[in-house]
């Protein structure tokens, strides 16, 4: 297997290190041909508007488009506002995932924070399931999820915080930024998944 890491901008080594340790190969991906030969992708958290404009300037959009048509794609933060179909503004966004997400919607740097929430999906311990760290920073929130899209996780108070669609996995936290790697490997596993359109 081998995973592609968007590295336009923000905190795409955090994830690279995460998947070495995995054991998966790993490409930082800036330009349409590094996309070749790729099994998935992610889109790493850190300013939507800078990612959307290098990606335009590129030529990767249209190419990040159809690699996400056949692909896995997972976008954290601004990795998911970049994915979604409305970013409630004008900004180049990819408009392949069935979700409305409002940026900065916790507020500033200074109103970052972390909650540990249930996700019965990831792979526990000794068969134990236990709750994942979640960091949020800056983050986005999904507003909305309609389609083919699914909620995957919301905080105690409804609010959306991770979606999928298909082989389309959005999160609003960093799961890269704890030592906690089991929603990496959710996403490995999604990877090796059938197809769905």
């Amino acid at each position: 297997m081998k995973i592609g890491v968007l590295a336009l901008q923000g905190a795409f080594i955090e994830h690279q290190h995460i998947l070495e340790r995995l054991g998966v190969e790993t490409v930082q991906v800036r330009l349409p041909a590094q996309l070749e030969g790729l099994d998935g992708l992610i889109i790493p958290g850190g300013e939507s508007t800078t990612i959307g404009k290098l990606a335009v300037d590129f030529g990767l959009l249209e190419p990040l488009r159809q690699f996400g048509k056949q692909r896995a794609i997972w976008g954290t933060c601004a990795g998911a506002i970049f994915l979604s179909k409305d970013a409630r503004r004008d900004q180049p966004i990819l408009g392949i995932m069935d979700i409305v997400v409002e940026r900065n919607a916790f507020g500033r740097q200074v109103n970052s924070f972390e909650i540990e929430l249930e996700m019965p999906f990831l792979p526990g311990q000794n068969g134990r399931v236990y709750p994942f760290r979640a960091v949020f920073i800056r983050a986005p929130l999904i507003e909305k999820v309609w389609g083919g899209a699914s909620v995957l996780v919301s905080l105690p108070d409804g609010r959306i915080v991770a979606a999928r669609q298909g082989k389309l996995l959005a999160t609003s936290f960093h799961p890269e930024l704890t030592d906690d790697d089991r929603f990496h490997r959710y996403f490995l596993e999604l990877v090796q998944s059938p197809f769905e359109p």
